[in-house]
């Protein structure tokens, strides 16, 4: 298998979020234990101009991590109960990022969050550093993909809410 690199992430969010569903996401606990889910479903959400983006209303202490280098991990409490993972992708300062928003085994961002034990203390580490802890594979699988909305934003201007930035795996 082969770990996704600096390259992999340092393109538009339209691009790295099909391209990441399918792939294998890993976790090294802290006991040293590897824990590993297929990655199923992702959504893109790309900048100031995205009014579902963090980034939307300006740079804040808690999107600061939105402005860093691609292949930047981005991990948040969402309603103070769940985690939700997230990869920054394309050029600095321009924010935009992957939510990883569901696994195989694992349906929901919440969920696959606790199944691989990952939480805040891995924000703004790295999934493209040799020693993280956090790093996505890839194994050659090949799938279909559909495309949808994005699921929870109901905040956001209609345009975008409508758009199909949401990608899942197709199962045969």
């Amino acid at each position: 298998m082969k770990r996704l690199d600096y390259d992999f992430f340092h393109r538009d969010c339209l691009a790295v979020a099909p391209d990441l569903v399918g792939k294998i996401l890993a976790h090294r606990t802290e006991s040293g234990e590897v824990l590993r889910l297929r990655i199923s479903e992702t959504e893109a959400y790309r900048g100031v101009e995205d009014t579902a983006c963090h980034a939307h209303k300006g740079r804040t202490p808690r999107n600061e991590v939105l402005y860093a280098q691609a292949g930047t991990v981005y991990v948040y409490l969402c309603y103070g109960v769940h985690w939700l993972l997230n990869v920054i992708t394309g050029e600095v300062e321009q924010p935009q990022g992957v939510l990883i928003r569901a696994c195989v085994d694992a349906p929901g961002p919440g969920r696959l969050t606790k199944r691989l034990e990952i939480n805040g203390s891995l924000n703004r580490t790295s999934f493209v550093s040799p020693d993280s802890a956090l790093w996505i594979e890839d194994d050659d699988f090949r799938c279909g993909i559909s495309r949808g909305k994005r699921v929870g934003i109901g905040y956001a201007s209609q345009e975008d809410q409508d758009r199909l930035w949401r990608f899942v795996l197709k199962t045969p």
